[in-house]
């Protein structure tokens, strides 16, 4: 195999023919002795007066390959082998139970939700402003936060490890072939839940345990070492390795180690609204008006500083939807997600504003809770001020709130439970209204048609990342001061998506 950098059009690169014709220019050789063209990575650069998609191919020649990973994983059943609790049965506890298969441990998880069949008609029900299962929602159930919250499979952080083995596991377990080579890998909040399942799949035909509706509301401790967890039900499960992978949203599992005096730590976090536009803006904005059938919908990625705060654009979901997050009654939170093909007509994204320490005078009465309660107080408020109605979302027009005015009407919106027209820039607190106000100001700077009637705004954004952190020794991982203990993943404070999440998950079944 040969690589090379190929900078095609959107419609050349479309074309498999042409792309191995130009292939063989570059590496004058003929056509028809290439074999196989296999794209490693793919890129749109729309920085030009016309799009160009940026190519890097692997050319070969002779018989045609079978992939191969670049990483080797191998699941012998472990029936009978040393067990480990997993609390949580997201991308980290997923991750975590398949890695200790692969170390000859025997995984359980416990999974406060419902599996992932059962999972989706409790997810319909919110959709249609019907009911909120507090223990299966889009927070809460097999796959996490992100089975049906958009299946993006990117990091920021390039220190966090090895994220080409992450993505091959999920290409093993039925993830479309794109995930290996775009740059930014998407698998779909369509696709996930399938690939979620064979995961599942392959942790107990291995003869690990996923047991749903399983609750853990205590740990058993006996002299710092933890010896296992109690579940709602009064159950008991035995293990002197538990790996705590609860999410961001599992409130319920910091107040209990606050309650045990297991030392917890305040962590920056960041609230805001989503805002959502027309697509076909976006594409204009990010594609200078040449958005063609062969360039995928257009994203965005703004960041600024107001006031020694970040304000940035979190979880933009092109072609997407917005959905609600909420956990608990009388909450409204707000996240987005989009399909595998990202056709829906809107672009969503969360604009957030950073919180640190310094912000949260009005709650230091409750102590390193007070990130935990400042969420709670701003979904509360939300709610509030929808009347009432359930999980319909205040809204308001993005000129609008810029402008301090109330929406007498509001566009057409992607969210299914409704929205009604409420004054955020009134009602949000100055910190963070203030802050998103003029920041959106300097967006549509730097994208021209950004604030616009167009697009609408929904409140809350709050479950970007979890307010605290749940410590742990850099070496082994534990908490130092139970052993056995091992918080990981976006509950813990140690990760920020799918992905990383995976990989912390994966670090935490290193250590045992």
């Amino acid at each position: 195999m040969t690589e090379i950098q190929l900078i095609l059009s959107p419609e050349q690169a479309a074309d498999a023919d042409f792309i191995k014709q130009k292939s063989a220019t570059v590496l004058n050789v003929p056509a028809n002795d290439i074999s196989h063209v296999q794209i490693i990575k793919k890129s749109i650069d729309a920085r030009g007066r016309y799009p160009l998609v940026l190519l890097k191919v692997g050319v070969f020649v002779g018989e045609i390959p079978q992939y191969k990973y670049e990483n080797l994983f191998q699941y012998n059943n472990v029936s009978g082998k040393e067990q480990v609790v997993i609390v949580g049965g997201g991308p980290a506890g997923l991750f975590a139970a398949l890695r200790l298969i692969e170390r000859g441990f025997c995984p359980l998880i416990l999974e406060r939700g419902k599996d992932i069949h059962e999972r989706k008609k409790d997810i319909a029900q919110l959709n249609r402003n019907q009911a909120l299962n507090e223990d299966s929602n889009y927070c809460f159930g097999e796959g996490g936060a992100g089975a049906f919250s958009d299946g993006k499979l990117f990091s920021r952080s390039k220190k966090r490890g090895n994220m080409q083995r992450i993505l091959e596991i999920f290409h093993c377990h039925g993830a479309q072939d794109e995930i290996l080579y775009e740059t930014h890998p998407h698998i779909g909040t369509d696709k996930l839940p399938q690939v979620v399942e064979n995961i599942r799949k392959t942790i107990t035909d291995c003869g690990g345990q996923v047991i749903f509706n399983a609750k853990v509301v205590d740990l058993l401790l006996n002299n710092a070492k933890i010896e296992g967890v109690k579940t709602a039900d009064g159950q008991i499960f035995k293990a002197k390795s538990v790996i705590l992978a609860t999410g961001h949203s599992a409130r319920d599992i910091y107040e209990l180690l606050d309650n045990k005096g297991i030392t917890l730590q305040e962590k920056g976090f960041a609230v805001g609204v989503r805002v959502e536009h027309p697509q076909e803006l976006i594409d204009e904005i990010q594609y200078s008006h040449h958005k063609n059938r062969f360039l995928p919908a257009a994203s965005y990625n703004l960041v600024n500083q107001v006031d020694e705060r970040g304000v940035y654009s979190f979880c933009m979901c092109p072609g997407g939807i917005i959905v609600p997050s909420a956990t608990h009654q009388k909450q409204i939170v707000v996240n987005g997600m989009s399909s595998s093909k990202r056709n829906s007509p809107f672009a969503n994204s969360g604009i957030v504003v950073e919180i640190q320490h310094e912000d949260l005078a009005d709650y230091q009465r409750f102590g390193t809770l007070a990130g935990l309660h400042f969420q709670q107080y701003l979904e509360n408020l939300a709610f509030v001020n929808n009347g009432g109605k359930f999980q319909t979302a205040p809204a308001q027009r993005l000129t609008d709130f810029v402008r301090n005015k109330l929406s007498t009407d509001l566009p057409e919106c992607s969210y299914l439970p409704q929205i009604i027209s409420s004054p955020l820039h009134f009602w949000l607190p100055k910190m963070v209204g203030k802050r998103l106000q003029r920041s959106f100001q300097l967006f549509d700077k730097r994208m021209k048609g950004f604030v616009t009637n167009e697009a609408v705004m929904l409140g809350v954004e709050t479950r970007t990342s979890s307010p605290i952190r749940i410590i742990r020794d850099n070496e082994t991982l534990q908490h130092p001061q139970i052993q056995g203990l091992y918080p990981c993943g976006e509950g813990a404070g140690y990760s920020g998506g799918i992905t990383s999440s995976a990989i912390d998950g994966e670090r935490a079944a290193e250590m045992i």
